[in-house]
């Protein structure tokens, strides 16, 4: 049996389901075109980032730097969704820097000194675009006081309302998610700044896959956006489409990068 997990952004009930029936879906394409091997529902005991790399990978949803950063010429691309969210431009997306809603903060100059809340070191939204946001701030590779690493953007955003953290970056899906199904989780926070715009979460799958089982994927995934039986999925998850993007696509998020050691800050700190 193939490997299928695409649970990037499952933080709320509605998500989980919408996810399951977009599955569903997609599930019964590949079956009906004769693909074998597809699973029955998405494996949501293996992590995320631990689905990446395995044997059989099918399908999953990755982060557009670790993609850039160890993913590439490992996986294939499949095709990049266009989520209908403030902050979201077509295929891309960007961060929104988030401090206490009765912060004094205007700038993010303003932050110095201040103690940061990561979800994780080699997240793109979380990380990449706060680093390329803050180091033209930064001297002798330093910013902020302290960084807290939190294991994901939602408990990143608990630690800024509660006062644990001044400071976090999320990427505009996850926050307009929050919004509407959580919306009491985000009233204690506000945007400071957003960040440059970059190519989002592609979804992928494995070396494995062939060029026809790839070309189909994109088939079914295209054919998502008029599909009548999925009006109530898309509209649940913001989804409006899939774009097809090219490795060069993602190149922008390792420039990010780049810049930020240029100026001497290589590491959110």
């Amino acid at each position: 049996m193939r490997l299928s997990n695409i649970a990037m952004y499952t933080g709320q009930a509605p998500l989980v389901a919408a996810t399951d029936a977009l599955w569903g879906y997609l599930r019964d394409r590949l079956r009906n075109a004769g693909v074998a091997g597809v699973p029955e529902t998405l494996d949501k005991v293996i992590t995320h980032d631990e689905a990446w790399m395995r044997p059989g990978l099918l399908l999953a949803q990755t982060c557009g730097f670790p993609y850039v950063k160890r993913l590439r010429g490992k996986v294939q691309l499949v095709a990049s969704p266009v989520y209908d969210l403030p902050g979201c431009d077509g295929p891309s997306m960007r961060s929104f820097i988030i401090v206490r809603k009765d912060a004094p903060a205007e700038t993010l100059a303003d932050l110095r000194g201040l103690i940061a809340a990561i979800n994780d070191p080699a997240s793109n939204s979380g990380t990449n675009l706060l680093r390329a946001a803050i180091a033209p701030f930064a001297e002798n590779g330093r910013f902020f006081s302290r960084v807290i690493e939190t294991g994901g953007h939602l408990r990143s955003i608990d630690l800024v309302a509660a006062g644990k953290a001044d400071v976090a970056a999320l990427d505009c899906i996850t926050f307009g998610n929050v919004k509407r199904f959580d919306p009491d989780r985000v009233a204690g926070v506000r945007i400071l700044a957003e960040t440059v715009s970059g190519p989002g979460l592609p979804f992928i799958t494995g070396l494995e896959t062939s060029a026809e089982e790839l070309t189909l994927l994109r088939q079914i995934l295209a054919d998502i956006v008029n599909e009548p039986t999925l009006v109530e999925v898309r509209d649940t998850l913001s989804l409006r489409r899939f774009e097809v993007l090219g490795d060069a696509d993602y190149e922008p998020l390792a420039e990010f990068e780049r810049q930020a050691i240029a100026l001497g800050y290589p590491v959110i700190a």
